[in-house]
C-alpha cells in the first residue's frame, strides 16, 4: 500500500482505523527517509573506500622506493600520484546524491510543460540546435559560441540570424524563420564537459561524439551505452543510445539528445538537425539522428 493511497483512505474510515493508518503512513515516511540516509552513506563509503585504496597503494609504493634503489624514481612517482589522488578523491566525494527516478520526474514536467506550449503555438516537433557567436562577451583568445534550441513553425525554415535568436519567440519579417528560441536543457552539461575533457573538445565531428559518448556513459551516468555512427562529408550522425536514466529520448529537449545537438553545433559551427526513434519495442534503444549542413553558403532547410 502507497502513502497516497493510505492517506485517500484515513478520511473514510472510524477513528481506530485511521489512527491505524496514519501510524503505517509515518512508518513509510521514515522507512523511505532511512533508505535513502543509508543510500547516501552507502554511496559516499565506496568513493571513501577507493580514496583509502589509492591513498594506501601509493604509500606502498613510496616505501617500497626506499628499498629498491634501482626503481626509486618510477616508485616515488608512482607513490606520489595514488597519494594525490586518494585525498582527491576523498574531498570530492559527493556529499548528496540524486536518484535517476527523481531526474526522470523532474525533466517529465519540463517535457510535458514545452510540448504542451509547441502545440499551442502551433510549431513543427522539430529541433534544430544553432550556435550563436555573441560578439557582446569579453574574451581573451577566440570568440564565444553558444547554442540555442530553435523551434521554427514551419516545417521548410531558415535558420533566423544571430540578433532573432536572441528572443524568445521569434518573430521575423521572413515567415520561415518564425519559431522560438530556447536554451537547450544541455548548455551547463555542455559547459562542465568542456571543462572536463582533456584540452579542447577535438573539432572532427567524429571525434567529438566519440567524446560526448564517453561523458553521457562515464561523466554524467545518463545512458548505460552509446554507439555512434558519423559521416562528416554528408553531414550525418546515427547514435544508437541504450539505458536512459531519464526515461525516453524522444521528449523535448531530452538531455540526452540535447547533448549531442549542442556539442555538434558547437564543434562544426553550423546548425544541427536532431531526430529521435525508438529502436526496439521495449523502450530503452534509440537512435538519434543529427544532421548538418557541410556546403558552404548557409543553413536553410
Amino acid at each position: 500500500m502507497s502513502a497516497s493511497d493510505l492517506v485517500d483512505d484515513v478520511d473514510d474510515v472510524e477513528v481506530p482505523e485511521a489512527d491505524r493508518l496514519r501510524g503505517e503512513l509515518e512508518t513509510l515516511r521514515e522507512e523511505n527517509e532511512r533508505l535513502r540516509a543509508e543510500y547516501a552513506r552507502a554511496k559516499q563509503s565506496q568513493y571513501r573506500r577507493s580514496a583509502a585504496t589509492l591513498a594506501a597503494i601509493g604509500v606502498l609504493a613510496l616505501l617500497a622506493g626506499v628499498v629498491v634503489a634501482d626503481a626509486r624514481t618510477v616508485l616515488f612517482a608512482l607513490g606520489g600520484t595514488g597519494v594525490f589522488l586518494g585525498v582527491l578523491t576523498y574531498f570530492l566525494t559527493p556529499e548528496r546524491f540524486i536518484s535517476a527516478s527523481v531526474g526522470e520526474a523532474v525533466y517529465a514536467s519540463f517535457a510535458e510543460n514545452e510540448s504542451k506550449a509547441i502545440a499551442e503555438l502551433g510549431l513543427e516537433s522539430e529541433w534544430v540546435y544553432v550556435p550563436r557567436t555573441d560578439s557582446d562577451r569579453e574574451t581573451s583568445a577566440k570568440s564565444v559560441t553558444d547554442v540555442r534550441l530553435f523551434v521554427p513553425q514551419h516545417a521548410e525554415y531558415d535558420v533566423p540570424a544571430d540578433d532573432e535568436l536572441s528572443n524568445r519567440f521569434v518573430v521575423a519579417d521572413n515567415g520561415r524563420r518564425r519559431g522560438i528560441a530556447l536554451q537547450p536543457t544541455a548548455a551547463d552539461l555542455y559547459t562542465a564537459f568542456e571543462q572536463a575533457v582533456t584540452g579542447e573538445p577535438d573539432e572532427d565531428p567524429a571525434a567529438v561524439m566519440a567524446q560526448l559518448g564517453d561523458a553521457l556513459v562515464e561523466q554524467f551516468e545518463l545512458v548505460g551505452s552509446v554507439d555512434s555512427e558519423v559521416d562528416s562529408a554528408a553531414g550525418h550522425a546515427s547514435v544508437r543510445v541504450d539505458g536512459s536514466a531519464l526515461g525516453r529520448l524522444d521528449r523535448v529537449d531530452h538531455p540526452v539528445t540535447s547533448l549531442l545537438g549542442v556539442g555538434l553545433a558547437t564543434v562544426s559551427g553550423r546548425s544541427v538537425s536532431v531526430e529521435v526513434a525508438p529502436a526496439d519495442d521495449a523502450g530503452t534503444e534509440y537512435v538519434v539522428s543529427c544532421s548538418w549542413p557541410v556546403e558552404d553558403g548557409g543553413d536553410a532547410v
